[in-house]
């Protein structure tokens, strides 16, 4: 029979585990320094953004990347850090942390994993600058609508030229 804290650490890890394969990547913060009542304001404003955050000892957090060959991302995990992890849009997320981070200047981006790349903490932050996804999807179809509306225009512009020039010529016949 295991001992109790190897269970619990084996228990956490696998929640960990199980959280990164359902989600799109993750995050490493550390919140050194954070208020509980601000954590609690965080954590809410994370949850609307699809997120998941769990605070984990970082011994847990480090095997269970080893596990997943994450490796290179131990070395982020000192201090007490926090694993975001992301179903939908990172860009929201990042928004969210980087909004909180003007207010109270007490996180620390340590890196992060998205699509098969890892993330400095330059990359989260430049992350929060771009436009949320409805925004570039929006973008899109206006370039895609503007040459269709422009070859409109233009079909318009020369049927009705080819009106006003017609009525031209019935007015001359008429005059004559």
């Amino acid at each position: 029979m295991k001992k109790l804290g190897l269970l619990i650490k084996e228990t956490s890890s696998n929640r960990i585990k199980d959280i990164y394969k359902s989600s799109k990547g993750f995050l490493v913060v550390k919140y050194s320094g954070v208020s509980s009542p601000d954590m609690s304001i965080l954590r809410k404003s994370l949850k609307g953004t699809g997120v998941d955050m769990l605070v984990v000892k970082n011994s847990i957090a480090r095997r269970a990347m080893k596990d997943l060959g994450l490796e290179q991302l131990v070395p982020t995990v000192e201090t007490p850090c926090g694993m975001i992890f992301f179903r939908d849009e990172p860009v929201e997320a990042s928004k969210v942390l980087c909004s909180f981070n003007k207010e109270k200047e007490k996180l620390v981006f340590a890196g992060g994993y998205l699509n098969e790349k890892l993330l400095a903490k330059e990359d989260i932050v430049a992350m929060s600058k771009l436009p949320s996804r409805e925004v570039l999807l929006t973008k899109v179809v206006c370039t895609l609508n503007g040459p269709i509306s422009g070859l409109a225009i233009v079909l318009n512009q020369v049927l009705k030229k080819f009106v006003v020039c017609l009525d031209q010529v019935k007015q001359k016949r008429t005059v004559n």
